[in-house]
């Protein structure tokens, strides 16, 4: 579950960078307006967001003082080059801060960082 203050749209950038789709009801309720989840196949697991209006971006690097992350995702891509760019292209951030070669830290929108590795 992360924290947004929008999380249809977290939801829908993390759906078109993993090409997960955005879980939606099939009993007729309407939208949660204070969560979205994308549907991570077989029913059982969810990569959920839910609306929070004092939501801090965290720091990344971390920084004494500064708000800080409360988990980071990791997802294994192929190409690690045009996955980055495809995430920068749906409005992921490339922080200067890259602690490994075959790892890139990305912030999602919201500031969440997660890491594309090989």
């Amino acid at each position: 579950m992360l924290d947004s203050p929008d999380p249809h749209a977290l939801a829908a950038f993390y759906s078109a960078l993993l090409g997960w789709p955005v879980w939606v009801p099939d009993d007729g309720r309407p939208e949660d307006p204070v969560g979205a989840a994308l549907d991570l196949g077989e029913g059982v697991g969810y990569l959920s967001f839910q609306r929070n209006d004092a939501y801090v971006r965290p720091t990344w690097p971390a920084a004494a003082g500064q708000q800080q992350m409360m988990l980071h995702l990791d997802f294994e891509v192929e190409d690690l080059p045009a996955a980055v760019e495809h995430a920068l292209e749906l409005g992921a951030v490339l922080p200067d801060h890259q602690p490994q070669d075959d790892v890139r830290v990305l912030l999602d929108p919201d500031g969440h960082p997660f890491c594309l590795y090989t």
